[in-house]
């Protein structure tokens, strides 16, 4: 059985794997309701309640007792993590995760490109956004210890000179914001992938798995959640788009 929590990006990517699975010969069912969130539907794997959902490496992580992100390896980390009997297949290269962006403007004024280019704006500028209460967000004093930046908080403003975003946030595109560099790693990785109960999913499907994880870029994945909220079955947007990359006939 494959689970979903309720965003978008989670149902459009539990419909992809539905669709690559059935195509390999397994028999997929879907759970009746949603979860809350990732952390949830990850809990629910783990737990044996199903089989098999969506699930995003700093969320994950949260969700395990003693888990933690980690530098390095991530897969090797997730897999110390886990318990015995649950598994995170490789992850593919769309996150959705926390990035800070800024309009071109604001960029060109300051020589923005990374976090550590925040320096130059002399402590004038705000951070905020819709994602900055997100568990993976950044704050003014991480960001000071890591960039040695100094940055004003502005919560959930929208108007804030540095924003808080999901990766998938259409805004980034629509508006054309610069998303900055960030080297050091104060945002933990979001990378969506599969996690799965060992027994639930055989070889030959973890194979048809790992056939979407280059061609699921974060922009893929923002176009397809984009399509979802707009009134698109999850289903249908996604064998649209496995056809389109000749990975569904």
């Amino acid at each position: 059985m494959i689970g979903t929590d309720g965003s978008a990006e989670s149902r459009v990517v539990a419909a992809i794997y539905r669709e690559l699975l059935t195509a390999a010969g397994q028999e997929v069912w879907t759970a009746s309701a949603t979860y809350a969130s990732p952390a949830d539907t990850a809990q629910a794997v783990v737990a044996g309640r199903i089989g098999i959902a969506p699930a995003y490496e700093s969320a994950l992580l949260r969700a395990l007792p003693g888990g933690r992100t980690m530098p390095g390896d991530m897969e090797a980390t997730l897999s110390m993590a886990l318990p015995p009997g649950t598994v995170a297949l490789p992850s593919s290269a769309a996150q959705r995760g926390v990035v800070l962006a800024v309009t071109k403007a604001t960029a060109k004024r300051h020589t923005l490109r990374s976090l550590a280019d925040l320096g130059s704006a002399g402590g004038r500028l705000t951070l905020g956004g819709d994602a900055s209460g997100d568990p993976d967000a950044p704050s003014t004093s991480s960001l000071k210890q890591a960039y040695g930046v100094t940055l004003t908080a502005a919560g959930t403003s929208g108007r804030a000179d540095v924003l808080a975003l999901r990766s998938t946030d259409p805004a980034i595109t629509r508006d054309g914001l610069v998303v900055l560099a960030d080297p050091k790693s104060v945002v933990p990785p979001a990378h969506v992938f599969p996690l799965i109960s060992s027994p639930a999913v055989d070889a030959t499907g973890r194979a048809a798995l790992a056939r979407v994880n280059t061609p699921l870029t974060t922009g893929q994945l923002t176009a397809l959640a984009s399509l979802v909220n707009a009134g698109e079955a999850p289903g249908k947007a996604a064998r649209t788009w496995l056809r389109s990359k000749g990975l569904l006939r």
